[in-house]
């Protein structure tokens, strides 16, 4: 089985050497990147299965090289580093599209759970058989969601997902009708110990209502619940 193949992108070298050596260690494919530029040219000879990503770096930073792969078709899940720690911090790298956010300094063994958790987040189905059963479908409004495909489409236009909010959705669609608490969500979400303030579910939610709601504000099929959490409506408002 070929190795799962991972870009680590960041100006210090030595923390791209010590990623590298350590997710190599545990089985993964890596190539490392020192700028934008050179990350530019790692892609031109194919796509990771994930992108690990430095926030600060000389010339295009994190931030904006997430938003620039975010705007292309089958852009790998990315999993931020920053010494920007504070909670602003990761809701704006959540918010440019990575799928998920860590703090310098951090411990490898937690980039690890979280690089894992991302992956299991992006597997692909598997091969279908050649008479391969029906997919699985669930609808919403003018919304199809395949379960099996992992996509989503509006009168039969694609719409475009992160691997995050994908997984968020299935699961409101998957327990619909049902209050789910932020905590419940995270640990959906998340497979590795996270802050118990943590509000990032938050992000995630508002990244999807702008795709989902006509009126991300007033939304029908995301409905905050207060004092419990969220509640998904497959209906809409009537």
């Amino acid at each position: 089985m070929d190795k799962a193949l991972i870009y680590v992108v960041d100006d210090d070298a030595g923390i791209r050497e010590l990623v590298a050596e350590y997710l190599q260690g545990q089985g993964y494919a890596v190539e490392t990147a020192a700028d934008g530029k050179a990350l530019d040219a790692l892609l031109a000879r194919g796509m990771p299965a994930l992108l690990v990503l430095d926030w600060m770096m000389p010339g295009e930073d994190g931030l904006s090289i997430a938003r620039r792969l975010r705007a292309q078709p089958g852009f790998p899940p990315i999993v931020m580093l920053s010494a920007k720690g504070e909670d602003i911090d990761r809701i704006i790298g959540l918010e440019v599209g990575a799928d998920d956010y860590l703090p310098k300094p951090f411990n490898p063994r937690e980039l690890l759970a979280r690089i894992r958790a991302v992956m299991r987040r992006q597997a692909p189905a598997e091969a279908a058989e050649t008479a391969a059963p029906p997919a699985r479908q669930a609808r919403f409004g003018p919304y199809v969601l395949n379960l099996d495909a992992r996509t989503l489409a509006r009168d039969s236009e694609e719409i475009a997902l992160t691997g995050g909010e994908y997984e968020l959705l299935e699961i409101f669609v998957t327990h619909a009708n049902r209050a789910l608490s932020r905590d419940w969500l995270m640990d959906q979400l998340r497979g590795f110990e996270r802050d118990p303030f943590d509000r990032s579910i938050d992000v995630r939610v508002n990244r999807l209502r702008k795709k989902i709601e006509d009126d991300p504000a007033n939304p029908a099929y995301i409905r905050t619940q207060r004092g419990q959490g969220y509640l998904f409506v497959p209906q809409g408002k009537g």
